[in-house]
């Protein structure tokens, strides 16, 4: 075999080429759209179909499904999109992602090739790279990565070993084509586990586009391979959810189950859906992609050579004639490839989206928390949608709801804390709840920035002065409880500092931190409670004020008795630090807690 290390070394580099200017193509796509392709996704409603056509929008724009389905998980992981949202989103990135093969067949095969422009594209580029406004660096990168992804393929093509002077590849192949289902299962594992290896189903397709229109496979085997990507290309969105939170994990694995069942319901019918395919591609490619192996073997050695490298004009007219139609079916194949795969994941979607809550249902029943754990990280904005707002007065109603889960979930995350303040360092739970906390206060944060960009959609409105305050004053609110959550994480931190400098307080110290735990739990619950009243009465700011008083004064009993110990030698000095920080960061929670209560009073004014 005429194939040596160095040709497989120009194979891989080629393929390297190739999914660099994927890579750039997509990130500066992305940076050019800014935060709208996040804005888009944010905004889903939990009409499916809009998820739907959401995915297929964002991933025709990135160029990429692996993107989608990560930015996906990141936002199930933030808690702003829900489970069943997720779904209607990554099946819509399926359909989505076979654009890509749509643009490598129009472009990257048949009698013009767009590679031959990859220099030129470089010089138009190569201004932009340097320019000073991020919008141009980022069009730069763009044509640079459309530019390498072409060349990369242009020499992929020529890195794959042709079958004329290497016969013994396609004698091995076939050895694999000619046994019915279990052809189509060898092939479809070959997809997927090439998917699995190269992290990119546009690499891959575009590997299986060259293997069949250089006639390595048939055309059913190429479509195999076509269907064993969508399963590999699921591999990327699950390894994005390790570090993530339950209902990410199940997105992740919600979109597997997805293209697995997709590609098992394909198998029942797969020759026929690969016939219908065959028969439709001559109606705009005039032959039948099926044809590419037989012509491809049928050609001698120098024949093939001369009329794959010389150009038309070198050629005999017996052999431009070979050469065009050579050409005809390499379009015809890869065309008829991209068509299978969008047909597959078109009817696959059509077919799967009235499943959709029984797909949630699966993943809820096989992903759950372990034992001990609670499912605090599902979480999603209950009352109000990222997308338009509904009628103004309407809308502040919403956020009101939406601001008293935003209280219970941070007097939620002040729970965890006072559980670690009240273990061991070596006590496991630890480590898990300040985990917990952390995620709590990144969705605090999340949580903060969608309501009041929410709220500031409202106020762009026509309100009334009334209104019109009583959005300032919910957004006074909202920024009070972020702070609040603040201040829990940094009681956590002061804990975890104490595990890591490995010293214990001592029963004195956690029973004082303990009974200011529980003036601010007294103050959170009034909080709590006067937030769903919404009426705030003169008895009740006084008595929220003795509160905040009483809070104060603990704190300033603690800090002069914290020095009388420390000169009795009581306990350590760090431990005496660790110590005050708690305590005056408790402090600092009930400034903002009563920070949250006079401005809903302000707001029933």
């Amino acid at each position: 075999m005429e194939y040596g290390i160095i040709d497989f070394l120009k194979l891989v580099g080629s393929l390297g080429l190739f999914l660099y200017g994927m890579k750039i193509m997509s990130e500066g796509l992305q940076k050019m759209a800014g935060n709208k392709l996040r804005n888009i996704l944010s905004a889903m409603t939990k009409n499916r179909l809009m998820g739907v056509l959401t995915g297929i929008l964002i991933t025709a724009l990135v160029q990429s499904s692996s993107a989608t389905t990560v930015m996906v998980v990141s936002f199930v992981n933030a808690g702003l999109l829900s489970l069943i949202q997720s779904i209607g989103v990554i099946m819509g990135a399926n359909i989505g992602t076979t654009v890509t093969a749509w643009m490598i067949s129009f472009f990257g095969f048949g009698k013009f090739s767009i590679s031959a422009l990859s220099i030129p594209l470089m010089g138009v580029a190569l201004p932009l790279i340097f320019s000073s406004r991020s919008r141009n660096k980022s069009l730069g990168e763009f044509i640079f990565g459309f530019a390498f992804l072409f060349m990369g393929l242009d020499y992929l093509k020529g890195a794959m070993p042709d079958l004329q002077n290497n016969p013994e590849v396609l004698a091995f192949v076939q050895n694999f084509t000619d046994m019915g289902l279990l052809s189509t299962l060898f092939f479809l594992l070959v997809g997927t586990v090439l998917t699995i290896i190269v992290q990119s189903s546009s690499a891959t397709v575009a590997l299986t586009l060259i293997m069949a229109v250089q006639g390595w496979i048939d055309f059913p085997s190429a479509a195999a391979m076509i269907m064993g990507e969508n399963i590999g290309t699921t591999i990327t969105a699950n390894l994005a959810a390790i570090p993530a939170n339950l209902s990410a994990k199940r997105t992740a694995f919600a979109h597997f189950m997805f293209n697995v069942l997709g590609v098992i319901w394909m198998l029942f019918v797969f020759k026929y859906f690969v016939q219908l395919v065959d028969s439709i591609v001559p109606s705009f490619a005039s032959v039948h992609p099926s044809g590419i192996t037989s012509f491809v073997t049928s050609l001698s050695p120098e024949t093939y050579s001369q009329i794959s490298s010389l150009s038309r004009g070198e050629l005999s007219p017996e052999l431009a004639a070979l050469q065009d139609q050579y050409h005809s079916y390499q379009s015809a194949t890869s065309y008829g490839l991209s068509l299978f795969h969008t047909l597959f994941n078109i009817t696959n979607v059509t077919l799967m989206i009235w499943f959709v809550k029984f797909y949630e249902k699966i993943c809820l029943t096989l992903i759950r928390p372990k034992k001990g754990e609670e499912e605090d990280e599902e979480f999603i904005l209950q009352y109000i949608s990222t997308g338009m707002a509904s009628t103004d007065e309407l809308s502040i109603l919403q956020a009101e709801k939406e601001v008293e889960v935003y209280i219970a979930r941070v007097k939620k995350m002040f729970g965890f804390v006072k559980k670690m303040t009240n273990l061991k360092n070596s006590d496991k739970k630890f480590l898990k709840l300040y985990n917990r906390t952390e995620k709590y206060e990144d969705i605090s944060d999340r949580m903060e920035v969608e309501i009041g960009s929410y709220l500031s959609k409202v106020a762009e409105g026509k309100l009334s002065h009334q209104s019109k305050e009583r959005v300032r004053s919910i957004l006074r609110a909202v920024t009070e409880i972020e702070s609040i959550a603040d201040s829990a994480c940094n009681i956590a931190r002061h804990l975890k500092r104490k595990m890591e400098a490995n010293t214990e307080f001592e029963e004195n110290i956690v029973a004082n931190i303990n009974s200011m735990y529980e003036l601010m739990d007294k103050a959170i619950d009034n909080m709590q409670s006067l937030l769903k009243n919404l009426k705030i009465s003169e008895s009740d700011l006084v008595n929220s004020k003795h509160i905040e008083s009483s809070i104060n004064e603990k704190r300033n009993q603690l800090k002069r008795e914290n020095v009388e110990n420390l000169n009795q030698k009581l306990y350590s000095y760090q431990n005496g630090v660790f110590y005050i920080d708690i305590i005056s960061e408790c402090e600092r929670m009930g400034d903002y807690i009563i920070n949250v209560i006079e401005s809903l009073d302000k707001k029933q004014n």
